[in-house]
């Protein structure tokens, strides 16, 4: 497990994060990550950040008054490929779902 503390990018760590998932953390290894919640906006961009990256959301909690910090476990590249493109076909699933709802 490792833990990497993203709190000086205030908003714009989410490149950052996914990065150190690639090249800092081992397959079947869980990554710490520690930011700044903001306007809290950021809680559920960073659940979206990794669900579309294929990765797991193991858990998401406060830390402290301002911190944030989810868990991801990095998988392994051929279960990553297969949750990116289930979530590719969910969201575009719900996409037209919400367009044909707003044309009727």
């Amino acid at each position: 497990m490792k833990r990497f503390d993203l709190r000086h990018l205030e908003d714009d760590f989410y490149g950052k994060m996914l990065e150190l998932i690639e090249k800092e953390t081992k397959v079947d290894e869980n990554a710490i990550f520690l930011f700044e919640v903001g306007d809290f906006s950021s809680i559920q961009k960073s659940a979206d950040v990794i669900k579309e990256s294929g990765h797991e959301l193991m858990n998401s909690l406060k830390f402290n008054e301002v911190d944030w910090t989810i868990v991801v476990k990095k998988l392994d590249t051929k279960t990553q490929k297969s949750r990116q493109e289930a979530y590719l076909a969910t969201r575009a699933e719900t996409e037209a779902s919400v367009i044909e709802a707003e044309e009727k």
